[in-house]
Formats: C-alpha cells, sequence, structure tokens
C-alpha cells in the first residue's frame, strides 16, 4: 500500500471540493487552488447533468484533477449512472471518482456505493481511483457493525478491482477520536489509505448547521464543549486544531493509513484555500510554497 509522505513543509497534502456551479462559474477558484491538485465537485441532486458534466471538463482543462462524487440512490437507473460515467470519463478524461450512498426524495434503483462498483462500470470506464465513504464518529441511523460491514465488502471487492480505493471520511472536530478510529480499522483488517474529512474555516453556527445536517450529533456536542478552545474570541474555527495533532500522529509513526486530508470549504473556498495557503498544506508544496513533486512511501 502506498501513501503520500508529509510534503516539505511537514503539513498533511490537502484536497477540497466545490460545487459543479462553481466550478464553472467562478473563474477566481482558479486562481486560489494549485494546479495538480484532487478538486473533488460535489452532487447535491440539484444541479444539471451538463453543468456536472463542464464542471469536472473544466476543471481538467485547468490542469487539475477532478473528482466526481458519484451518488448512488440519486440515479434514476443503472443506464443513467453508465451514462454520466461514460460521459465524464470521455468528455473529462475523469480517472478519479468519489462513491457514495447520498440521499434523495425517491431514491433509485441502486442503493449503494457498492452496487455501483459491482456492475463493473468503473473497471470498464478506466476509473483507476476510486475514493469510499469513512465514518470516524459513526452515521445517523446507521449501526456501527453495518457501517463495517459495507466497509469491508468494498474492501474485499478492491481485491478484484484494477483501482486504487482509499477512504474519504466524514468531517469531524475530535482529533483523538479520529485516532483510535484508525485504529479500529486496523483491527479490521481494512488497508486503505485514509484521507481525513476536515471542515475548512468557518463561523461557529455554520460549523454546527452542517454537522447538524448531516447527522453529527456527537460532532456537535463536542464544539459545544470544546468551543472555547476551538473558536476562540473573534477568530473563529481554525482546523489546525484538529489537523495538528492527525501530523502529529504521522511523525510518531501511528496512524499510518492516514494519506492526507479533505477539505469541506464550508467558509468559502477563499477562505479555506488560505488557510491551506498560510499552512503550506497544499500537495507536494515546498518551504516557499511553489509545487514540487509527490513522494510515496509504503505502509508496513
Amino acid at each position: 500500500m502506498m501513501r503520500p509522505t508529509l510534503n516539505a513543509a511537514g503539513r498533511l497534502p490537502a484536497s477540497i471540493e466545490v460545487s459543479p456551479k462553481q466550478a464553472v462559474e467562478r473563474d477566481d477558484i482558479y486562481d486560489l487552488i494549485p494546479k495538480g491538485c484532487r478538486v473533488y465537485v460535489t452532487d447535491l441532486g440539484n444541479a444539471p447533468e451538463d453543468m456536472i458534466i463542464a464542471a469536472n471538463a473544466r476543471l481538467a482543462r485547468a490542469g487539475y484533477c477532478p473528482v466526481p462524487h458519484f451518488a448512488a440512490r440519486r440515479f434514476a437507473s443503472v443506464e443513467h449512472f453508465e451514462k454520466r460515467l461514460e460521459r465524464l470519463a470521455g468528455e473529462a478524461g475523469i480517472t478519479d471518482v468519489l462513491t457514495i450512498a447520498g440521499e434523495a426524495v425517491q431514491p433509485g434503483p441502486i442503493a449503494s456505493s457498492l452496487d455501483m462498483m459491482r456492475t463493473g462500470a468503473f473497471d470498464r470506464h478506466g476509473i483507476r481511483h476510486i475514493a469510499v465513504a469513512g465514518h470516524p464518529t459513526g452515521a445517523p441511523d446507521i449501526p456501527t457493525p453495518t457501517i463495517r460491514s459495507f466497509l469491508m465488502q468494498k474492501h474485499e471487492y478492491a481485491q478484484t478491482s484494477d483501482a486504487d480505493y482509499r477512504i474519504v471520511t466524514q468531517f469531524g472536530f475530535d482529533p483523538g477520536r479520529i485516532l483510535e478510529w484508525f485504529d479500529e480499522l486496523k483491527s479490521w483488517g481494512n488497508e486503505f489509505p485514509v484521507h481525513v474529512g476536515i471542515a475548512g474555516p468557518a463561523k461557529t453556527t455554520t460549523l454546527m448547521k452542517y454537522a447538524a445536517m448531516v447527522g453529527l450529533g456527537n460532532s456537535v456536542q463536542f464544539l459545544k464543549k470544546k468551543g472555547s478552545s476551538l473558536m476562540p474570541l473573534l477568530t473563529g474555527y481554525n482546523p489546525d486544531v484538529v489537523v495538528g495533532p492527525l501530523e502529529e500522529a504521522v511523525n510518531r509513526d501511528a496512524a499510518k493509513q492516514l494519506a492526507q486530508i479533505h477539505v469541506y470549504p464550508f467558509g468559502g473556498v477563499a477562505k479555506a484555500a488560505e488557510w491551506l495557503n498560510n499552512r503550506q498544506s497544499w500537495p507536494g508544496l515546498t518551504q516557499d510554497n511553489t509545487p514540487s513533486p509527490f513522494r510515496a512511501e509504503a505502509v508496513s
């Protein structure tokens, strides 16, 4: 198994996500994010099909690695899923995707991300990198044994696929719990590299709103309990209080599956990009913030 090392500044490299509308209509995004980065393109069920394709294609032309979300339950049919995949591969050159179950008012016939994988369509269309969801603090209405079972079924399926698999987690605010989850993941026998979800800089009320929307009750309680230390007066939430302990764990040779962070820009892409620039946490950045190639090392 391979994972990126800390970059030259001693930071975990990062990816970020944008909406299809932002990728198509906002030119400033292309000045904020360094070329070569993974940029995930969300699917909340409110963007037209052509806009999703155009967003990924524009990112690819601009020199990024676009990673479209594939939300299983939002596809009206298996044919709908395969057609979007065919277009993204053909028109945007996509080779990297994030698979999630997703929510829908009227769920389609594809019940889970595992169902999408088992169609074999990702391999047929040249997808070489596949991300699956991880939930260090649990998920609403889904028992932990069920989460574990689905994740391990994906781990088993990955052995039959030509693609490299990784986990991208839901965001959280308790680094101690995230590191405990790495121990659990190892005990299950799951060896996927992990990209830990991090909430970007934002107002306290904004963070609590998003945490409540995705059912992260434990994270909301943690925010309230630790509010004074996580969100100093006037300065707002600083993601370093979560990322710092994770980087320290990597330096201790702990959490060996921790490959990088993935930023959810709840306070805006500009604010998240500024934070990543200031801490020199984009992939491969050198001490003077110039790009340098990824290096990789084996996880023993």
